[in-house]
């Protein structure tokens, strides 16, 4: 025989009966559960006096228990809200529920040094002997909402990226043939000819057009980078000089380095531009003269920080900072300085790129960047990079040029952008190539496949409507595997790679480009074992 078993009915009615006991009978256990909540709980009665208020109160609000007690609700307002919420008390005392946490009751609180904050409230109410009373479970959502406008911004940073990225792209591919056409007229065109006064012109403006879509390119993250491993302090003392130049005689250059930050991984050429932009933003913000501070420091990123900002993560990063004792920004400002095209110069005194390159190249690198400004206070520039413990490389820039880039090889062309086709075609039968041409994948693959002799090289736009330049590479090296493949891309190879359109490792060059780079890029690719 079993031992008779008690339902289980009774045993949780005795159960809910050792609880209610314990909550009615100690007054102790009340008070910890409200003195350990993590919101503010506060109770009024109808009159809008405060009659409990638990530690958390105190905390967020900055007001004792005592001088909290008695006073009004109304006081943890701001100005302009009390008068409404008076009204609002009143419909609410007339008619009472329960207003859960997150049905549209986000309002604006004051503290007692008279800051506003945002915070969440929901609202409940007791009957008693005494007549009714309301209790409000406050919460303090300054962090959501901090992360809520980042992440709003940064989405709109992403589309306007996207958006700059595409029109660089587009934009690389009629620079090229303006820049390529224009440096074959000055090849051609005889001594004296007032063709190449015109010509230069064009090529000048080409050259500046072409500097705008790189820092397009580096806002959108998809500029070629070359990062290796460097001493952030050697790279600022190597451009010292040359700040010196850049910012003028009237402004004072001051550097303070750490000698003990660690090393960083990024592109040197994309850090001092970066450095360079911000000493011009300065130097611009100073027109009667001042004074330009760079420092190094180490830094730890954790906690408050990682946990408001967006995509970074916890760790060490070495942190470069620049500041100035210019005019300084207000917060309208600030919120859009990294935003493309968006400028408080003058019209003609600047693009509104030059932030927006720094903020892409400090992305872009992996690290963050954050600001500082008050209207006549300055501002100060914080880059922070991850920190990594490997040993400085020396410059790879270092490449030996080959002199030498004519050739005789027969080389396939597959552009499907005919102005960029026919200027590539020209450019080739100039070095003394035997020149194949395709506007598709789909044509280049009839052309190989019914051509008698050796093609030595593939030469292919990356982005094409029918295949892929990978795609048409694979197929022809599966039949002709001494066929070497250089890509050709408006985007930067860091683009197509991290896209995964293209692999690693393999010979790209990016639009627009010279009769002479070209040559030189076609033999590198063409003499390599």
């Amino acid at each position: 025989m079993h031992p008779t078993r008690q339902p289980q009915g009774g045993q949780g009615v005795a159960r809910e009966k050792d609880i209610k006991s314990i909550l009615h009978g100690s007054e102790q256990t009340i008070v910890a559960l409200l003195e350990s909540a993590s919101q503010a709980i506060l109770s009024v009665d109808r009159e809008g006096r405060i009659v409990l208020a638990n530690a958390r109160t105190e905390e967020m609000f900055g007001y004792t228990r005592d001088e909290l007690l008695g006073g009004t609700i109304e006081s943890l307002l701001p100005d302009a809200l009390r008068e409404a919420h008076i009204q609002h008390r009143a419909d609410y005392s007339a008619r009472p529920k329960v207003r859960p946490m997150g049905i549209g009751m986000d309002l604006a609180a004051r503290r007692k040094d008279g800051s506003e904050f945002p915070v969440e409230v929901s609202l409940s109410y007791v009957d008693t002997g005494e007549g009714m009373f309301v209790i409000a479970f406050v919460s303090d959502i300054s962090q959501r909402k901090q992360l809520e406008s980042q992440l709003l911004h940064a989405r709109k940073m992403e589309a306007i990226g996207r958006l700059a990225g595409g029109v660089a792209h587009d934009f690389n591919n009629m620079l090229t043939i303006i820049s390529g056409y224009g440096r074959m007229i000055l090849n051609k065109a005889p001594a004296g000819d007032p063709i190449l006064n015109y010509t230069e012109e064009v090529l000048k403006a080409a050259d500046r057009a072409s500097a705008l879509t790189n820092q397009l390119l580096a806002f959108s993250r998809r500029q070629m980078m070359k990062p290796r491993v460097i001493d952030a302090n050697a790279l600022l003392t190597g451009i010292e000089k040359m700040l010196h130049r850049l910012i003028g005689e009237d402004i004072e250059l001051l550097l303070n380095l750490d000698s003990r930050i660690a090393n960083i991984k990024a592109d040197p050429g994309q850090i001092e531009q970066a450095i360079f932009n911000l000493a011009v933003n300065s130097r611009d913000a100073m027109p009667a003269g001042g004074r330009i501070t760079i420092e190094t420091a180490s830094a730890r990123l954790e906690g408050v920080y990682t946990e408001t900002h967006l995509d970074v993560r916890p760790g060490d990063y070495v942190l470069i900072i620049v500041s100035d004792t210019g005019q300084g920004m207000d917060d309208e400002t600030r919120r859009r300085i990294f935003e493309p095209f968006f400028t408080t110069k003058e019209l003609g005194k600047g693009t509104g790129l030059g932030l927006a390159t720094v903020y892409g190249i400090v992305k872009q690198s992996g690290g963050d960047i954050w600001v500082y400004s008050e209207p006549g206070k300055g501002t100060t520039f914080k880059l922070y990079f991850p920190a990594i413990s490997e040993t400085a490389t020396e410059s790879a820039d270092q490449e030996t040029v080959q002199p030498h880039y004519r050739g005789t090889e027969t080389i396939l062309v597959v552009e499907d952008d005919d102005g960029v086709r026919e200027l590539i075609v020209a450019m080739l039968q100039g070095l003394g190539y035997d020149v194949l041409t395709a506007g598709s994948a789909e044509e280049a693959i009839a052309i190989s496949d019914g051509h008698q002799g050796t093609i030595a090289m593939l030469l292919t736009d990356v982005v094409m409507p029918d295949k892929s330049g990978k795609q048409l590479a694979d197929i022809l090296v599966s039949t002709a595997p001494e066929m070497k493949v250089l890509y050709l891309s408006g985007y930067t190879e860091g683009t197509v790679v991290r896209q995964g359109i293209l692999d690693p490792g393999i010979h790209f060059l990016a639009k627009p480009f010279s009769q002479q780079t070209l040559g030189r890029k076609i033999r590198e690719v063409l003499d390599k074992p």
